[in-house]
C-alpha cells in the first residue's frame, strides 16, 4: 500500500476509535501546554544525583505546567515516596498529569495477559495517588513466529481490559507509537478501533516514527492524549535532524488538540544547558499557536 493509498485508508479505519472530544461553539480550538517529561534526566534520577522532588523544583523555575513523570526511577511505590511527591508538586504550582511506565501488552497467553493486565492496574493506583490522569503504555514487540495481525490483537485485548479498569479510576491510557505493533500510525489506529473506548488513545511521541513522520503524526492527531515532544526527527533520508517545532504545535493547534506537550530530551547536548534553552522556546510557540 503506497502513502497515499494510506492515507486514504486510515480515516476509514479508525472510525470506531476513539473520538476526539466535541467543541462547543465559539470556544477556542486549541489550548498547548508546556511540560517536561523526566525522561530527559534520566542519567541524573538513574545515578540519584536528582530526586524528583529536584525536578518538580526544576519545572517551577523553567515555569512549566506540568511533569510526564517517567516512574523508572521510582524508589518504591509507598505512600512514603508517593504522596511528599504529590505535595511539593501541589506548592510548586506544577501538575504531575501523567506517569509513563513500560508494558509489554503483545503477550500470546490468556496467562501471560492477565499479568500484564495486573501490572497496568498497579500503575493506575500509583496515578491515581499523585493525582495524573494519563498514564503512557508501551504495544510492546511483535513475538517470533507471530504475525503483526496477531500481535495487534494480543496488545488490543490487554489495554482493552486495563482500559475497563483505569476507566473507573478516571485515567486515560495513551498508547505510544514505540517500534513494535505500534512503529507505523496505521496499526496504532487499528488497536484503537478494537480497543473502542473512550479511555484510550495515543501517546505521541513526535521523534519515533523512521519514515515520513509528519504524516504519521498527522494522521495520530484527532486521538491525541498526550504529546512526548523530541528535539529530534527522522528526515526523508532516514537521518535525525531537527524536529520543526513550530510546524508540529500548528498540526496540533489545527487538530484542536488541547493539552500538554512535554519535551523529552535525548540528544547529545548536556540536558542541563539544552534543556533550559528548549523548553524556553517549547512555551513561546505553545502560547503562539494556542491563539
Amino acid at each position: 500500500m503506497n502513502r497515499r493509498t494510506l492515507l486514504k485508508t486510515v480515516p476509514a479505519l479508525a472510525a470506531g476509535a476513539v473520538s476526539p472530544l466535541p467543541g462547543a461553539p465559539g470556544e477556542r480550538k486549541a489550548r498547548l501546554r508546556p511540560a517536561i517529561c523526566a525522561y530527559s534526566f534520566r542519567d541524573a534520577l538513574a545515578k540519584k544525583t536528582m530526586t524528583y522532588e529536584d525536578l518538580v523544583r526544576r519545572a517551577f523555575e523553567w515555569d512549566m505546567d506540568g511533569i510526564d513523570m517517567t516512574v523508572y526511577w521510582f524508589p518504591n511505590t509507598s505512600d512514603e515516596f508517593l504522596l511528599p511527591l504529590k505535595r511539593v508538586a501541589y506548592k510548586f504550582g506544577v501538575e504531575i498529569y501523567s506517569i509513563a511506565i513500560r508494558t509489554e501488552m503483545t503477550q500470546p497467553t490468556p496467562e501471560l495477559q492477565a499479568k500484564e493486565v495486573a501490572e497496568v492496574k498497579k500503575w493506575v493506583e500509583v496515578a491515581e495517588k499523585l493525582g495524573a490522569g494519563h498514564i503512557r503504555v508501551f504495544g510492546g514487540r511483535v513475538p517470533k513466529g507471530a504475525t503483526e495481525e496477531q500481535a495487534a490483537g494480543w496488545a488490543a485485548e490487554v489495554l482493552k481490559r486495563a482500559a475497563e479498569y483505569s476507566a473507573g479510576k478516571g485515567i486515560i491510557l495513551g498508547i505510544e507509537n514505540h517500534g513494535g505493533v505500534t512503529e507505523k500510525a496505521a496499526a496504532i489506529l487499528r488497536i484503537l478501533k478494537q480497543v473502542d473506548s473512550p479511555w484510550v488513545g495515543v501517546n505521541l511521541d513526535t521523534g519515533n516514527f523512521r519514515t515520513d513522520p509528519y504524516a504519521q503524526i498527522a494522521m495520530c492527531l484527532p486521538y491525541a492524549v498526550n504529546f512526548q515532544v523530541k528535539s529530534e526527527i527522522t528526515g526523508e533520508d532516514g537521518k535525525r535532524q531537527d524536529s520543526d517545532w513550530d510546524r508540529i504545535l500548528n498540526m496540533a493547534a489545527q487538530s484542536g488538540y488541547k493539552g500538554y506537550l512535554a519535551l523529552e530530551y535525548e540528544a547529545k547536548e548536556d540536558p542541563a544547558t539544552a534543556v533550559p534553552r528548549l523548553l524556553k522556546q517549547l512555551r513561546q510557540l505553545c502560547q503562539k499557536h494556542s491563539a
